[in-house]
């Protein structure tokens, strides 16, 4: 049996597999040109740090009259490092400059201002003392509450905290003698219903 003969039989067209060309929709097109597009800009993005000379620092006044102090102690925080910043840089000191007025007159809820106790020791044998919000507040220095409440809200054992921390000035007063730097006033009790207590 020849080849001749078997070319009636069996017929294979191996260039018909070349011919076929793929469908490329609308849908198609549009995923590989996001693909393109994505791609390019992945190799060429880079993340934004901020350098020391770049920071622009603002003066801001927050009035602490009936506010909650946790909720204060968080926002102040916050405006010390920086973090409301879309350029945040976690090792730089980006932050604002912090003045709060009536630090005297902030509020706890519920009765955290009697039950809690803030303990020290006075580093003798039996120095261990103790006192509770309510008394700090009707002693001699009542803006330590405020301070100790956003100093444990920054890192520990941190020299860029303890830097940031001296940006934080706090006055029992009304008035501050801040007036130069033309400070930003914050309505903190416009922000959310919860950040102040009128009891």
């Amino acid at each position: 049996m020849g080849s001749a003969d078997f070319e009636g039989l069996i017929h294979v067209d191996f260039k018909a597999r070349s011919r076929h060309k793929p469908r490329l929709t609308s849908g198609t097109l549009q995923r590989t040109r996001i693909r393109s597009i994505g791609s390019s800009l992945m190799l060429k993005s880079t993340t934004a740090s901020l350098k020391p000379a770049e920071v622009e620092k603002k003066w801001i006044v927050i009035d602490a009259q009936d506010a909650v102090v946790g909720r204060l102690a968080s926002f102040i925080a916050m405006r010390l490092r920086g973090k409301h910043r879309a350029d945040y840089t976690p090792h730089v000191d980006c932050g604002d400059f912090v003045v709060v007025v009536n630090a005297h007159k902030v509020k706890f809820t519920g009765k955290k201002a009697t039950d809690e106790v803030y303990y020290w020791h006075t580093g003798h044998p039996g120095g261990v003392k103790q006192r509770t919000p309510a008394q700090i507040l009707a002693g001699k220095y009542p803006e330590r509450v405020l301070q100790k409440a956003v100093e444990r809200m920054l890192p520990k054992e941190s020299p860029l905290a303890r830097k940031q921390m001296t940006h934080l000035r706090i006055y029992n007063a009304p008035e501050h003698p801040h007036a130069a730097q033309n400070p930003e006033t914050i309505a903190f009790a416009d922000l959310n219903a919860k950040n102040v207590r009128s009891a």
